[in-house]
C-alpha cells in the first residue's frame, strides 16, 4: 500500500524464475533500468549483513492488503535465496498508529515466534477481519493464541523493541520509501510494485540488483 495508494499487483512467481541468469536476461526485452524500475540511492542506508552478505529487506505492514497477498509468494521466494543473501522482514510506520503492529513484529522475532505467527498475523487481520490496530486489542488476541501475555507485554514494551521500531523508521526514510510492500537491496537500491510494476517482477528486479552487488565485490 502506497502513501498515494497506489495498487501493484501481486501473482505468481514461476518455481526458479527469481534466479537472473546471463540468459534470462538477453533473452528479455532489456534488462532492468535505475530510475524505472529500480531506484539507486544517492546516499547508502545503514545494513547489518555480516562482511560479505548481501541484505535484502522487505518492508511490509501488517494491516496492507497487498502485503498479506504477498507473503506467501515472498516466502517461497526467499527460501530459495543464495548463501550468500540475508534476507530480513522490516515493518514499516508511516504513522504512530503504525506502530504498534510494528512493536508486534519485534516482539514476535525476540521471542523466537515469528515463524508460527508472522502469517497468522495476517489471516487474523485480512481473513478473520479482526482489528489489530491497538496494543491491548494486539495482546488479547496473542493471549488467545496461547502466548503467555506477561512474557509478551515484557518484550511488547521493551526498550530493544523500542529501539528497533527507531531503526525501522530511520531505514525506511533512507531508502526513501513510498509505500509497501518494498523491497530494499545493500542499501543501494530500493524497488517496489509501482516501480516493477508488479511485485513478481520486483523480486525479479531485487534478484538482478544483487547480482548486481556481487559483481562488484
Amino acid at each position: 500500500m502506497q502513501r498515494r495508494d497506489f495498487f501493484s499487483g501481486v501473482g505468481t512467481v514461476a518455481a526458479g524464475a527469481a534466479m537472473w541468469s546471463p540468459a534470462w536476461v538477453q533473452a528479455q526485452a532489456k534488462a532492468p533500468q535505475a530510475g524505472i524500475d529500480f531506484i539507486k540511492l544517492d546516499k547508502p542506508a545503514p545494513v547489518e549483513a555480516p562482511a560479505g552478505k548481501i541484505e535484502v529487506v522487505e518492508f511490509f505492514w501488517y494491516s496492507c492488503p497487498h502485503c498479506n497477498a504477498f507473503e506467501p509468494v515472498l516466502s517461497a521466494w526467499a527460501k530459495a535465496l543464495p548463501k550468500d543473501v540475508v534476507f530480513k522482514r522490516m515493518p514499516i510506520a508511516f504513522r504512530d498508529d503504525f506502530v504498534p503492529q510494528q512493536k508486534l513484529f519485534f516482539a514476535l522475532e525476540a521471542m523466537g515466534l515469528v515463524d508460527k505467527f508472522h502469517t497468522r498475523v495476517f489471516a487474523a487481520i485480512h481473513g478473520e477481519r479482526q482489528n489489530l490496530t491497538s496494543a491491548e486489542a494486539i495482546t488479547a488476541w496473542m493471549v488467545k493464541q496461547g502466548v503467555d501475555k506477561a512474557k509478551f507485554l515484557e518484550q511488547f514494551n521493551s526498550f530493544s523493541t523500542s529501539a528497533k521500531a527507531t531503526r525501522a523508521k530511520q531505514l525506511q526514510n533512507a531508502y526513501q520509501l513510498e509505500g509497501v510492500p518494498a523491497m530494499g537491496v545493500a542499501g543501494l537500491y530500493y524497488t517496489d510494485g509501482s516501480l516493477a510494476k508488479s511485485m513478481d517482477r520486483a523480486l525479479l528486479v531485487s534478484d538482478f540488483l544483487v547480482a548486481q552487488v556481487r559483481s562488484i565485490r
